[in-house]
């Protein structure tokens, strides 16, 4: 048995992290959280144990996976990147996904859209590797149960059911914007609605939204997107990440004013056009249903549900030395880790 290390900064690593502890924990081995800033004081189900610096320090985990752009480099281990979202082109490439930040041994990437990319950096940099394994968090989407989903499911009483997610990035936020549309969607009652918001979102507009949950919507917590994801049909959104995810299922998305519109995406930019455009979605042409399918092969090929076991493997193969000797990580990798551990207080060794 090893010990193994899950470390977030944001609650909504959670649900990524959380199919990798399953996975951990399923082959016998120890399954360790360390959760700060925004993901302080969550939990995964038993028996992964949360810990504070110190006791992940004097654990010496075999390696630390993160789903967040840091990890402390002063734990032991193999660091493993395990990436917060798809790549949704919300900034640069050098600012965005495709940011390299020194810290990581390994990058677990997602799909051919990403891992050709990240290889080319890695064979550049030299100081990490790169595999393609999926991303756990959607290896739920793909399991041949889930209660959750059929809840909201029958929460929507045969009703067509719509999903709305929306970024915390105000300049691209829908959430805001389309308030009084989804509201007055909502009092027509011809569809369930299931509501949920990034946990960044001001504190006012999650009342608004959870204002909305009665007979016709449900307001949905960061831990329980998969299974609305499941449980919808289609999906409304912005820029948001989550958009990938939803098509990854192959269902159709509606999209405000999406920074990057592609052809899978029915995007829009006039509150007054919702309905039109949710009903384009409830009955898709060819064409679209063919970008959809095209965008996810590229993203997230794997339907398998098998994304954390592929992840282990991949951890196993590094420590192994099969991907490949690695040079040392450069000075910004250890400058960033500095700063963490001044975050977090701690000096020893």
């Amino acid at each position: 048995m090893a010990e193994y290390l899950l470390f977030a900064t944001e609650r909504y690593a959670l649900p990524i992290l959380g199919p990798l502890a399953e996975t951990l924990q399923a082959a016998g081995h120890g399954v360790h959280t360390l959760f700060i800033r925004g993901a302080a004081g969550a939990t995964l189900p038993a028996p992964a144990r949360p810990v504070g610096v110190r006791e992940a320090v004097a654990l010496r985990p075999r390696a630390v996976f993160s789903a967040a752009n840091d990890v402390p480099g002063f734990i032991a281990g193999a660091k493993v990147q395990l990436f917060h979202g798809f790549n949704v082109e919300k900034r640069s490439d050098t600012r965005g996904h495709f940011r390299v930040r020194g810290q990581f041994d390994l990058y677990c990437t997602q799909g051919p859209a990403t891992t050709g990319p990240f290889q080319a950096l890695a064979a550049r940099a030299g100081h990490f590797a790169v595999v393609e394994t999926g991303w756990p968090k959607l290896d739920p989407l793909f399991r041949a149960a889930d209660p959750l989903a059929d809840a909201l499911r029958a929460g929507a009483g045969g009703r067509p059911v719509v999903l709305f997610a929306s970024t915390f990035t105000e300049r691209l936020s829908a959430a805001p914007r389309l308030f009084e549309a989804i509201a007055g969607q909502v009092a027509l009652g011809d569809r369930f609605w299931l509501l949920t918001l990034h946990p960044k979102c001001p504190a006012d507009l999650f009342d608004r939204y959870r204002a909305l949950a009665g007979t016709n919507a449900a307001f949905v917590e960061t831990e329980q997107l998969v299974s609305a994801q499941r449980a919808a049909d289609v999906l409304l959104a912005d820029t948001t990440s989550v958009v990938s995810e939803f098509v990854v299922q192959r269902k159709p998305v509606v999209t405000f004013r999406n920074r990057a519109p592609k052809p899978h995406m029915i995007d829009f930019d006039d509150p007054a056009a919702l309905e039109q455009n949710l009903a384009h979605a409830f009955a898709p042409d060819e064409a679209l249903r063919e970008a959809i399918a095209a965008y996810a092969d590229a993203i997230h090929p794997w339907r398998d549900g098998l994304s954390s076991q592929r992840v282990l493997e991949a951890t196993e193969a590094l420590l192994r030395g099969e991907l490949g000797r690695l040079r040392r990580k450069p000075l910004a990798g250890w400058w960033r880790s500095l700063k963490l551990r001044r975050e977090l207080g701690y000096w020893g060794r």
